[in-house]
């Protein structure tokens, strides 16, 4: 019983990542850039603490936009007119991707970098 309770757990949470993989834009983005990052870092022989750098900073930059896709359905259920707080909270969820987002495009520089020199 447990186990089936487990499963329809990963269940769930698989069709979510389907629905917001189907759905937003950004996040096929972030998962096509976290791809490549991959295929170059093959390509130039990172190192296993330099692969744990990079799939961390591409990590967190996915699982941000996916909660920031999950936040952004909340507050479009909570209300369908302008709310200041509504749209703070939208546009807070946003720049967390994109802080995320800056710091995995640093960290890439300094993991590449050597590597192309």
């Amino acid at each position: 019983m447990r186990l089936r309770r487990e499963r329809d757990r990963f269940a769930w949470a698989w069709a979510g990542m389907k629905a917001a993989v189907k759905e937003e834009a950004h996040l096929r983005f972030h998962l096509a850039a976290a791809v490549a990052a991959c295929i170059a870092g093959w390509a130039v022989g990172l190192s296993r603490w330099e692969w744990v750098v990079l799939v961390l900073a591409a990590g967190a930059v996915i699982t941000l936009e996916l909660v920031n896709t999950a936040i952004e359905r909340v507050v479009d259920l909570a209300t369908d007119k302008f709310h200041p707080l509504a749209k703070a909270a939208k546009d807070i969820a946003a720049a967390a991707v994109l802080v995320a987002s800056g710091f995995a495009v640093v960290i890439a520089v300094l993991l590449f970098w050597p590597h192309l020199r």
